[in-house]
């Protein structure tokens, strides 16, 4: 790719994501924060216990009139937690300094409540699949309510449809086998695919199964990692913490291999990292979730909020570890792919082995997840072609940006990422009022009807 070309994308990128995008989720989640009295944390308990219900009461197959709800929280979850908040994010705190971590805090807390308002619009406007079981909804049929125009729901199924083929973590994936087992990389490429199509040609369902018992054991074994490292520098803490929120309002100066960072470059990583981890008014998760068989769609945006909540979770925790260490300052920088292997290598020896299996599994069920989702938007552009055209793109434009690298990649899906930002959560606010925001409502039975809210349970 040209040089200067990428230049001038990076530019608009950096524009974007330092100046538009902060204000957009700060202002919407702001809104929605004050006019709900703090929702996503008045209802912390109810969503925690919304949680535990589902889980309580797996099902094993699915109903004809949609998919179990903690299926889809896994399946949503594993489609953030992954590559994204443990490689992307570590570029946060390698570009943005200390005080980015503050900032993914942020986007966490107001983004929370944006991914509530999202999902429950994604079900209010769903439909029935026109053949099979299931529903087809997302920001395409939230923007044609919104806006009335069939032209700008054309425009966000076309950037989610770039936004779905993950090339960025597909990118990673290649490059972290072919390094650390010695394999050619259009070999692993080759093998990745194979899976991938294997999966998504399934469909949602496939992917929700696979998804369900493999990210769980994914999240612990990270999280162990992690808090071994944590617990080995615990009286580093409160002076770690004094540096994050110092930096967050003054940027930080150059130290060791970190070039330095001002105020809008912590804002740029911290909420550019954060938002594409938790697809904050990205538009996939409500794409996934509205395939959900609850006959209370609140449930199910609770649900996503809890979801957000465990993403910028692991998200801070891959920060801490990367800030403990001392990483993120080395000379020369490390790439971000072998960043966290770095930072975790003292502690585990073995980890140059294990990482790259975490790294397949956290990728794989990312990119499967996505991928659906993708899918199943193609088919609105092109009723008739549209799954085999997205098929094929997918075949080429995954083994393309491994080759390029992670750079070319991780730009990609930030400036389609971008244009799905501006186009959701402007249709969101549009359709602000619409959003009912309850805190406690019976728990769900398979949809037999229309439902009708308690209003005093009503925010």
């Amino acid at each position: 790719m040209d040089s200067k070309f990428f230049w001038v994308l990076n530019g608009i990128d950096a524009l974007f994501w330092g100046f538009v995008a902060f204000f957009l989720i700060l202002l919407l989640g702001l809104y929605f924060t004050v006019h709900t009295r703090a929702f996503q944390i008045r209802s912390l308990a109810q969503i925690v216990r919304t949680f535990y219900h589902f889980l309580r009461h797996p099902a094993t197959e699915s109903s004809e009139m949609g998919i179990h709800p903690i299926r889809l929280f896994f399946t949503s979850v594993g489609g953030m937690i992954g590559i994204g908040n443990v490689v992307g994010i570590v570029t946060a705190i390698q570009f943005g300094g200390p005080g980015a971590l503050f900032w993914v805090w942020v986007t966490g807390l107001v983004g929370s409540v944006i991914k509530y308002a999202e999902i429950y619009l994604g079900f209010k406007y769903r439909i029935p699949k026109s053949c099979g079981s299931g529903f087809q909804g997302g920001p395409v049929h939230v923007l044609k309510e919104a806006f009335k125009n069939r032209a700008l729901s054309f425009i966000v199924a076309l950037f989610l449809c770039i936004y779905c083929v993950e090339v960025f973590q597909f990118s990673v994936m290649v490059e972290s086998i072919s390094y650390n087992y010695s394999i050619e990389k259009p070999i692993a490429a080759f093998v990745l695919l194979s899976m991938i199509l294997y999966i998504v040609i399934g469909g949602v369902d496939r992917v929700t199964k696979y998804c369900m018992y493999i990210n769980p054991v994914m999240m612990f074994g990270y999280l162990f990692m992690c808090f071994w490292v944590i617990l080995n520098h615990l009286g580093e803490i409160p002076q770690l913490l004094n540096v994050v929120f110092t930096s967050a309002f003054s940027g930080h100066a150059a130290v060791g291999g970190f070039a330095g960072s001002s105020i809008l470059m912590g804002i740029r990583y911290g909420v550019s990292r954060a938002a594409y981890s938790a697809d904050i008014g990205m538009g996939y998760d409500s794409s996934m979730q509205v395939e959900s068989r609850v006959s209370h769609p609140e449930n199910q945006a609770k649900l996503s909020v809890f979801g957000v909540y465990v993403d910028n979770f692991f998200c801070s925790l891959t920060c801490i570890v990367i800030l403990l260490s001392g990483v993120w300052k080395m000379s020369p920088m490390i790439d971000p792919p072998l960043a966290i292997q770095a930072a975790l290598s003292p502690y585990f020896p073995f980890v140059a082995k294990l990482l790259p299996i975490f790294f397949f599994i956290a990728g794989f069920t990312t990119i499967v997840a996505y991928f659906s989702v993708g899918v199943k938007t193609s088919q609105y552009l092109f009723p008739v072609k549209g799954r085999q055209i997205y098929l094929m793109y997918g075949l080429i434009a995954m083994p393309l940006f491994s080759y390029l690298g992670g750079s070319y990649a991780l730009l990609l899906m930030s400036l389609s990422g971008a244009g799905l930002l501006v186009l959701n959560l402007t249709g969101i606010y549009r359709l602000r009022k619409q959003v009912l925001f309850v805190r406690d409502i019976g728990m769900d039975q398979p949809i037999v009807g229309q439902t009708v809210l308690d209003q005093k349970n009503v925010l």
